[in-house]
Order: C-alpha cells, then sequence, then structure tokens
C-alpha cells in the first residue's frame, strides 16, 4: 500500500525546513502543493526531494492539486499533512493496519507543541470533541484512501472549512478511524494571536458557517491561511 502525503503550504520555509525530512521518511512519497510562496519554501522541498505542484492559493485546491500528483503517482493511500505538523512515530504501519481493519479514511489524535498548561487543555479538549463528535480537522492529519477520496470528489474548493467538509462527508460514509497516536501541531497561531481571541474566532466562523455564510466570505475573519 503505497502512502502519499500531501502538504498545503504558503510561506512555510521555516516549518518545512524542521519537518519535511520527517515527513519523507514516513511515506512512499511527499507531494508539496504550494499556493504562491515567495520564501525559499520551494527551494527547500525540491532540494530535500519533495515532488512540488504549485497553483492558486486556497486550502482545497492545493489539497486536491497534491492529491491528484499523489494518485497519478501510484498512492493507494493520501494523507494530508500541514507543514507546521508532524505525525507519531509509527504512523505509517498504523494507517495502512487501520485500512486493514476496513477503515476506508479517518484522522489522528493531536497534542499542541507547547507545555503551556491552556495548550495542553486545549489539545485535551479536541481529542474529547474528536472522540465525541468524530469530526477531525485538517491540523489532526486527515487520511482516505484512494477509492474513498475518488467517491467524495475530494476536498472542496473552499479556502477554509474544507477540512470540517471533509470530515462530515468522511463521517457519513462510515468506517472512519480515529487513531490513537497523537499528531503534534504548531500552537503559533494562538500563540502569535491569542489563544480566547483565536477560539473565539474559530467558534464564531464555524456559527456563521452553519448559518450559512459561504466560506470564501468567512475567509476573511481567519487571516492568511497556509
Amino acid at each position: 500500500m503505497r502512502l502519499c502525503i500531501v502538504m498545503p503550504t504558503l510561506d512555510e520555509e521555516a516549518a518545512l525546513a524542521r519537518h519535511l525530512p520527517a515527513a519523507l521518511a514516513a511515506a512512499d512519497l511527499v507531494v508539496v502543493s504550494d499556493g504562491g510562496s515567495t520564501d525559499r519554501t520551494l527551494a527547500i522541498a525540491e532540494e530535500l526531494g519533495a515532488r512540488v505542484v504549485r497553483g492558486e492559493p486556497g486550502r482545497g485546491q492545493q489539497l486536491n492539486r497534491g492529491a491528484r500528483a499523489g494518485l497519478a503517482a501510484g498512492a493507494d493511500l493520501l494523507v494530508f499533512v500541514h507543514a507546521d505538523t508532524v505525525l507519531p512515530p509509527g504512523a505509517p504501519a498504523a494507517l495502512r493496519a487501520a485500512v486493514a481493519r476496513g477503515a476506508r479514511g479517518g484522522a489522528f489524535l493531536v497534542r499542541f507543541d507547547s507545555e503551556l498548561w491552556k495548550m495542553r487543555l486545549g489539545g485535551w479538549l479536541v481529542n474529547l470533541r474528536t472522540r465525541w463528535v468524530r469530526l477531525p480537522l485538517g491540523d489532526q492529519a486527515q487520511f482516505a484512501t484512494r477509492e474513498t477520496f475518488a467517491a467524495l470528489g475530494g476536498f472542496r474548493d473552499w479556502p477554509l472549512l474544507e477540512d470540517v467538509d471533509f470530515a462530515w462527508r468522511l463521517r457519513r460514509a462510515g468506517a472512519m478511524a480515529i487513531l490513537d497516536a497523537r499528531v503534534t501541531t504548531s500552537a503559533r497561531r494562538f500563540l502569535e494571536h491569542g489563544s480566547l481571541r483565536t477560539v473565539a474566532t474559530n467558534w464564531l466562523i464555524w456559527l456563521l458557517f452553519l448559518l450559512g455564510v459561504s466560506p470564501h466570505r468567512l475567509a476573511r475573519f481567519y487571516g492568511k491561511i497556509r
């Protein structure tokens, strides 16, 4: 089972330099799907040996472009990993075992790369929500088999909330696996903008989305999307 990591990027040179080597070691193929970086993101990706695809910015578009490249290269399992997220040890075996047990897709639990008590609490709450409602988000390394990704039609062409929508459709398709191992993801947005402000902004965006506001309009609230 060929495993392909798809990594969307936009000006992620620092995160890519730190985390891309581990992704390359874990997967048969890593596709960096860039949305117009002006720093050394593309140079680093190419120097380290990732396959690079380029196009317009937008998380949904970038994930789909990367997935198409991975599938064209013969990938059987797609894993969508943010540039500031690291898979746990043993992730490839855990992913393949989950699919062998019948999972069509899913994600991992999560921890933040900060020992601050509020970030440890935040990780615990995210994992509680994930287990309860079974809607893991993009920073939890969502994954899907080739067949399932095709059946779902990939991600929506949205600048954000594409991960919520994808998880929702994946859950409805059945056989979703939430893997107990934890990916480590960056707490930078919470630390840069403030934990309470970031959480409040996220909840406001989700509420407005449920009320029917377009993700393209909601992207204005979020700021730079990587």
